[in-house]
């Protein structure tokens, strides 16, 4: 008897009522099938034995006759599971054993999204817009041909003919997972901004229930404006919150009546609502 059914054996031999070994190779309790005897608890008619490579199961009240295989997955589906993950891995089969191969489940990998273009720092035009507007140019991404780019992301474009180039402006959830990004034009352009989602199911609105609503807010009207402000500014007994279109509203977003507007926490949830 292969050392892989010994060890189960003995495993289950605890669930066996009036369990023992008999002798090398052959094991006697009452059976797990028919419950042996109800008159005489003391019946002990089922066997483990040995022939040649194969451990069987025979009781000799009902009849039940199977491989240690079978009977163990009777008893214990769970431990049958481990039981042929290892005959399998050991390569001890019998004649009368048949093992299905184990079904090795394998989550695909999921792995981060990323923009994969140069910074806008390494392109003069795009590094010289940032810099005088006093942004930090590696705080973003620059893109030759934005509509043939965004295609290989996500398709968003039918024709890309009027294709130019654009800063790219990551858009990250609070995990840090890239949810979209926004094209910024360099030039003059009839769509200033455009936004691609790259996860539809990402919240629009997101930010807006960690603000003190006590104090006064302050609303930016694109992403650009806002790294120029510091985030939190003191000044006597006022306090003011910069609120971005990176974190109250969706990027591109944009309030347009409202290029830097102070009003209460209400109206910024109102004025979001409105907007087109």
């Amino acid at each position: 008897m292969d050392l892989v059914d010994s060890k189960y054996i003995g495993m289950i031999s605890s669930r066996l009522q009036k369990f023992k070994r008999v002798k090398d190779n052959l094991y006697n309790f009452r059976c797990p099938i028919c419950g042996d005897s109800q008159k005489n608890k003391n019946k002990t008619r089922g066997y483990i034995y040995q022939v040649k490579n194969n451990t069987n199961f025979k009781c000799h009240n009902c009849g039940a006759s199977m491989s240690f295989n079978n009977l163990l997955k009777e008893i214990d589906v769970s431990l049958h599971k481990q039981y042929t993950l290892e005959k399998f891995k050991e390569g001890h089969t019998g004649r009368n054993f048949v093992v299905q191969a184990p079904k090795f489940e394998f989550k695909k990998p999921v792995f981060k999204k990323s923009i994969n273009l140069p910074k806008a720092s390494t392109n003069s035009f795009a590094n010289e817009y940032l810099v005088n507007r006093k942004i930090d140019p590696d705080r973003f991404y620059y893109a030759d041909k934005f509509m043939e780019w965004t295609n290989t992301q996500k398709q968003t474009f039918d024709t890309i003919k009027k294709d130019e180039s654009r800063i790219v402006i990551p858009m990250y959830d609070e995990n840090k997972n890239l949810i979209g990004f926004q094209g910024r034009a360099l030039g003059k352009s009839f769509t200033k901004y455009i936004t691609v989602m790259l996860d539809e199911e990402a919240p629009k609105v997101y930010g807006l229930e960690t603000i003190d609503k006590t104090i006064a807010v302050y609303i930016t009207e694109g992403p650009f404006d806002s790294t120029s402000f510091v985030t939190r500014l003191r000044c006597a007994e006022l306090t003011l919150i910069l609120v971005t279109g990176a974190l109250a509203i969706l990027f591109g977003s944009m309030i347009t009546n409202h290029a830097i507007e102070k009003s209460s926490i209400e109206s910024v949830e109102q004025s979001i609502m409105t907007t087109p």
